[in-house]
């Protein structure tokens, strides 16, 4: 699996694993716990995680699946925009810390921007770095305005978006920009929500090319960028072991024309889509 040589030296693979909707239900806690557990054995050892999924739920149920693991796992959290304060973000790190079972967030971002200035929230992201309590900062959902507005950008460490075939927004403006910054990009629902894309047509047909799954083409697919990790989320093992192996498939002309016709690029700047 190839690595991303940005963050931590190298050692972080480009594929990981998300956790949005685990923590929520009680009865799936196990399964749960042992779907990440799984992830890290197969070469996944990156989790994101953030206080708002399952209102720390899931920051429980990963504090659970890397307990005697921890050193194996680059960990991954978010702090919501309402406590993304001074005074709010070293109150809501140790929440997580505590939630997670550690001592450290291997990097540490901001859900969404709210109402809280940006250099406030940045300050105090740096005082966490500072600190200890956090190895490296970041943000989510930041258009290319808010980025060029976030002040100490060159430290930022990731930006984590929504990207897949059906949303290329990125493409026109906020992606090359990061990428001319030597910042990576993070894409969450990269297998898009619901099922829909993967079974849309042209991921189909590019998957049947390859003996591949739909799900395997959609991450080989935002994998092609330069500085992109992806982060689906999956509980099934069999779903696990695909994502795992997704990073070995190469796409070449042919299959990025047939993904292209159906899934256009952008030919103009779009509002930054968020889930």
């Amino acid at each position: 699996m190839r690595a991303f040589s940005m963050i931590d030296g190298g050692r972080v693979p480009r594929v990981g694993q998300g956790t949005w909707h685990m923590g929520e239900d009680p009865a799936e806690r196990q399964r749960e716990v042992a779907a990440l557990r799984l992830g890290i054995e197969l070469g996944m050892p990156l989790i994101d995680t953030a206080e708002m999924y399952g209102e720390g739920g899931a920051e429980e149920v990963v504090g659970e699946a890397i307990r005697s693991r921890r050193e194996r796992v680059f960990l991954v959290s978010k702090v919501y925009p309402h406590n993304a304060s001074r005074q709010g973000i070293p109150l809501a790190c140790e929440r997580s810390l505590r939630r997670l079972g550690t001592d450290c967030i291997d990097l540490y971002l901001l859900h969404w921007r709210g109402q809280h200035p940006l250099a406030e929230t940045v300050e105090a992201f740096e005082r966490l770095e500072t600190a200890g309590k956090i190895r490296h900062w970041g943000v989510s959902n930041l258009d290319l305005d808010d980025m060029q507005e976030l002040p100490q950008a060159r430290a930022c460490a990731t930006n984590q978006v929504l990207y897949n075939p059906a949303e290329r927004g990125i493409e026109f403006d906020l992606l090359p920009w990061c990428q001319a910054q030597g910042m990576p990009v993070m894409a969450y629902c990269p297998l898009g929500q619901g099922g829909r894309l993967l079974r849309a047509p042209a991921l189909l047909e590019v998957a049947r090319r390859h003996g591949a799954q739909p799900a395997q083409v959609a991450l080989a697919w935002a994998l092609r960028q330069p500085g992109v990790w992806a982060i689906p989320k999956a509980s099934d093992p069999v779903h696990l072991r695909a994502n795992a192996a997704a990073a070995g498939l190469r796409l070449g002309a042919e299959d990025l024309a047939i993904i292209e016709q159906a899934f256009p690029s952008p030919s103009r700047r779009q509002p930054l889509q968020m889930v």
